[in-house]
């Protein structure tokens, strides 16, 4: 029997069908041994919760258990593939060209190179055009066949345009179900949040793109042309929509919606808050701390230094002499950040030189420098000047340290993680830090705290924001946090709404008390250490069991994003979609496309390092800090607003 052979049994108890119970937390699993070594090694992975109870042998015995079996099973697989590829190789070469293989050496088989079944390589290629949105009809190209023959060989055909259309769109789309599927799974727990993102010509056209979140990933849903709801301020027919959007998931399941301030949805959010007691209307963080860094470049004399110091980098970028020999001078490194919008790029920008200012000192006055053709031009001067200028150094020293805390808190919630803990902490830190920087400012002080407030409490400020706070056990048990006194009444309407069902609610004050005092499992060492170092919805799973009630609403409000800024919208298509000018089939094909193009982008995301998400690899060669030309040419200009200029019969992915 298996339950011999695998020495993981003795640390539960097998239950009917495929559940496991785990001897040292009790927790139920199902799918077997499996799963419980997952759940007694730690280490969170396929869905499981790491145990809070296991002794501290067992978990390496275990994590031993598992590396061994990871290595067989990639040795074991690594030795099949490339015996099947060596296989298929051979049976192509004409006979001349076969090597010569001893019966006693099967090594000389895996040593042959390697190469891709076609139907995997085929895959691959379909899988390349999908994320990349690359037009289907570059199949045609003569050029396509002979890169696929330089890499597969004489003869390898990749798809062709029907087959990426008709064959593996399908695959892919069915695909994509089964990873939203696995993600549903959790929603039980978790919950999620629909994300509405929008997008305007500020004229007749109005899209919102629906998107879905919670932990274990985010996935793009559908895209809606709202035009005539703005036009007409048709709220009835946007609160249809919405509630369309709510019962695709189950209003079980939603714990909030968040949208951005782009459309004005009057009275949209309150209704539906009426309709569904359990459900939160909120607003993306992300947009309004930006919004907040727009006011802060707008303040006269912050303006005056984002302009001077764009003299230097646009002087500098337009001239290829001086750009190679800056690169000299930082070690490789650029001048300019470009950011997800035009206030972070100006603040990110104004670090750098910051931070390469004495190195930009030392370019101006070298003899590499002053012997060459720029050295006396007029704009050279007014560079060496500015750089000269200690009072506005001085300034753009203050920038960077008002505006590093916000920049902090856009890059916390704008990665797509569960931030919703975090922000109303951020926040308050950030008008400290301020206050503090400011000490012997007054002046100063108010003028950026006021724009702060007026966007905390009529754009940013939410319940939700004030009751994940207080439940999140890195700051309830942070005995310098002060304004835990301030939120406890929003936790109490906040806990009103989430939990509507009355055995739900009983001992819930009691259960708080647990909580703030951090006895029962609150208490545990394991629990203490794990306050600051894990997710905050997970440390409720986990630690969470002395209060039971409380632990359902704690671990469904703290498993949400807040903001919308994780998603990369490609309105391009978006508008394609909803064009008058497509026939029916057209639609039908672009929908699929949209819908595996964008969800295929957000697993990759989810799966890739970590990034600054709110910083672009590539530098916008047209923007301010780049830009010498005041009227933009028309070809630049389409090409910085190419995502809102394509006209609605545009041909995409060549249909």
């Amino acid at each position: 029997m298996v339950r011999e052979k695998d020495a993981c049994w003795e640390y539960c108890e097998k239950l009917e069908g495929n559940k496991v119970r785990c001897k040292f937390c009790l927790k139920i699993l199902n799918g077997g041994i499996s799963r419980l070594k997952y759940h007694l090694s730690r280490i969170p992975a396929k869905g499981v919760h790491p145990c809070g109870k296991v002794r501290d042998d067992v978990t390496e015995k275990v994590n031993a258990i598992l590396a061994m079996k990871d290595e067989t099973k990639a040795a074991s697989s690594v030795k099949k593939q490339r015996l099947a590829e060596a296989r298929t190789l051979i049976a192509t070469l004409p006979p001349a060209k076969l090597p010569f293989i001893s019966p006693l050496s099967s090594s000389r088989i895996l040593s042959l190179p390697q190469q891709r079944a076609p139907l995997d390589a085929e895959r691959c290629i379909a899988e390349f055009f999908f994320e990349n949105n690359l037009d289907f009809t570059m199949t045609s190209s003569s050029s396509y066949q002979l890169m696929l023959e330089a890499v597969g060989g004489p003869g390898f055909k990749g798809p062709s345009r029907e087959d990426l259309k008709t064959v593996w769109l399908p695959k892919f789309k069915e695909e994509i179900n089964a990873w939203i599927e696995e993600i549903r799974e959790d929603w039980g727990t978790t919950g999620c949040t629909i994300l509405a993102d929008t997008w305007t010509d500020n004229k007749t056209r109005a899209l919102i793109s629906f998107s879905i979140s919670s932990p274990l990933g985010t996935f793009f849903h559908k895209s809606v042309d709202a035009s005539t709801y703005f036009i007409n301020k048709n709220s009835k027919c946007l609160y249809e929509l919405f509630d369309s959007v709510i019962q695709d998931f189950g209003p079980e399941n939603v714990v909030q919606i968040i949208t951005d301030n782009v459309f004005n949805y009057g009275n949209v959010g309150n209704q539906i808050m009426q309709n569904y007691s359990t459900i939160f209307w909120s607003p993306c963080a992300a947009r309004c701390v930006n919004s907040i860094l727009d006011e802060f470049s707008k303040i006269d004399w912050v303006n005056r230094c984002i302009v001077q110091a764009q003299c230097i980098t646009k002087f500098i970028y337009n001239h290829e002499m001086i750009l190679e020999m800056m690169k000299k001078f930082t070690g490789g490194q650029e001048l300019v950040r470009t950011g997800i919008t035009k206030p972070v790029s100006d603040f990110l920008t104004l670090q750098l030189m910051l931070n390469h200012r004495p190195r930009l000192k030392h370019m101006f006055t070298s003899p590499e420098y002053t012997s060459s053709p720029y050295a006396g031009r007029a704009h050279s001067i007014t560079c060496i000047d500015t750089l000269d200028d200690t009072e506005l150094w001085r300034s753009v020293e203050e920038i960077a340290a008002v505006s590093e805390p916000l920049l902090k808190i856009l890059r916390d919630v704008s990665g797509g993680k569960p931030g919703i803990g975090s922000i109303y902490e951020s926040m308050t830190k950030a008008k400290d830090s301020i206050r503090t920087y400011y000490i012997m400012d007054e002046g100063k002080c108010k003028t950026f705290l006021d724009i702060i407030d007026a966007k905390w409490r009529h754009e940013l400020h939410s319940s939700l924001h004030a009751a994940a706070a207080y439940l999140n056990p890195s700051i309830q048990y942070n005995q310098e946090v002060k304004f835990l006194g301030m939120v406890k009444e929003e936790l109490h309407v906040v806990l009103d709404k989430v939990l509507r069902m009355p055995e739900l609610m009983k001992d819930i004050t009691s259960q708080i008390y647990t909580f703030r005092k951090a006895q029962g499992m609150f208490g545990s060492n394991l629990a203490k250490e794990a306050r600051n170092s894990t997710s905050p919805w997970m440390w409720w799973e986990q630690y969470g069991d002395s209060a039971p009630g409380l632990q359902r609403a704690a671990v469904r409000i703290l498993s949400q994003v807040c903001s919308t800024w994780s998603l990369d919208r490609n309105w391009n298509t978006i508008q394609q979609i909803h064009s008058d000018k497509r026939n029916r089939l057209d639609k039908e094909t672009l929908t699929d496309l949209l819908y595996v193009h964008s969800n295929l982008k957000l697993r990759s995301k989810g799966k890739a390092s970590e990034s600054d998400p709110i910083e672009k690899e590539d530098i916008d060669m047209t923007s301010d800090w780049v830009e010498e030309t005041e009227n933009i040419a028309p070809t630049q200009w389409l090409d910085r607003f190419s995502t809102t200029m394509f006209s609605s019969n545009d041909h995409i992915f060549g249909l």
